[in-house]
């Protein structure tokens, strides 16, 4: 957990010194006396996002809390992860929607939610429901949602500053207005490079939280299965449900608008066809050689989760400590 943490607060220490150096450089050759105001205002837009992320989550996954008599054998297993994990208990939610998922947010430690969605209480069983429980405990623990909230508006005050000098800066003189424009075109290159950052980001905590939740106790092959299952489940649902969650994907377990592409690649696993990934097929993965194409490759880049192949072989490589 130590060196996850020391590596996102690194990068969100190289990010905010981007816009630093971003906000010296055009103040100091510009003189523009209310630059700062839209920095400040970009601050004040993370400040609302922090304090309103929850409230948006949970209206745009229409999430009910529940009671524990309501749903007891889930509270049961959260209570345990929590209690194993040294955190507090977190408040527990289900999502109204078929889409199977699980997914964890809130602004502290105890202001912690994990919830899930009506799907995946009916696809996965009992062991591989709790590897996935386990995991989104593991990002709570970690303390990395709260970073990637901080790491993602970033992107954000950048292209906020290429937006208003492309478009804005030409209401000058023509001098002063080419000038502006390569700032702006400057500061859009910037938005590109901090954004691929961040979703390098995104994808080194979903590693941290599937060796959490082996932590924890759950076995590899139990977190592995869940996987297999999440992404068949989601590579079953329409356009449209998906496309309901998209600004959503990075909180949960698996990034379901890739389930069709990642479905293809996880079936050669099941050497069984039966549906789960068991123990002797994760380890017969574990001496294969993953090689991706340079579309996967690209694709991986693009994205808040790592290519499922590789995390699932990450998997077969950690030994379950009970």
């Amino acid at each position: 957990m130590f060196f996850l943490q020391l590596r996102m607060w690194l990068l969100l220490s190289v990010l905010f010194g981007i816009i630093y150096m971003i906000v010296v450089m055009v103040g100091a050759s510009m003189g523009i006396s209310n630059f700062y105001f839209y920095l400040i205002f970009s601050f004040f837009l993370l400040f609302i996002q922090y304090m309103v992320g929850p409230k948006l989550v949970e209206w745009q996954m229409r999430v009910k809390y529940v009671k524990r008599q309501e749903y007891p054998q889930l509270f049961s297993v959260i209570e345990g992860l929590a209690a194993k994990a040294r955190i507090p208990m977190p408040k527990i939610g289900i999502a109204d929607t078929d889409l199977p998922n699980a997914f964890a947010f809130g602004r502290s430690l105890r202001d912690g939610r994990v919830c899930v969605t009506r799907g995946i209480l009916k696809l996965l069983n009992e062991e591989e429901l709790r590897a996935v429980l386990g995991h989104e405990i593991s990002h709570l623990k970690n303390r990395d949602v709260l970073t990637i909230t901080l790491l993602s508006v970033i992107p954000l005050i950048m292209y906020r500053i290429a937006w208003h000098f492309m478009f804005f800066g030409r209401r000058r003189d023509s001098r002063n207005g080419a000038n502006t424009v390569l700032i702006g075109v400057a500061a859009f290159v910037f938005y590109f490079i901090t954004n691929l950052l961040v979703l390098y980001a995104s994808r080194i905590r979903e590693y941290f939280a599937d060796r959490g939740s082996v932590m924890l106790g759950n076995r590899p092959s139990s977190l592995a299965s869940s996987l297999y299952k999440l992404v068949y489940g989601c590579a079953h649902m329409g356009k449209e449900e998906i496309k309901d969650v998209e600004g959503l994907k990075a909180f949960f377990a698996n990034d379901p608008s890739l389930a069709l592409h990642e479905i293809k690649e996880l079936k050669q696993l099941d050497l069984d066809k039966s549906g789960t990934i068991d123990q002797l097929e994760l380890s017969a993965l574990r001496s294969k050689q993953v090689a991706l194409g340079f579309a996967d490759k690209m694709l991986e880049v693009l994205s808040t989760h790592p290519n499922m192949l590789k995390r699932i072989q990450q998997l077969s490589k950690y030994n379950s400590i009970a």
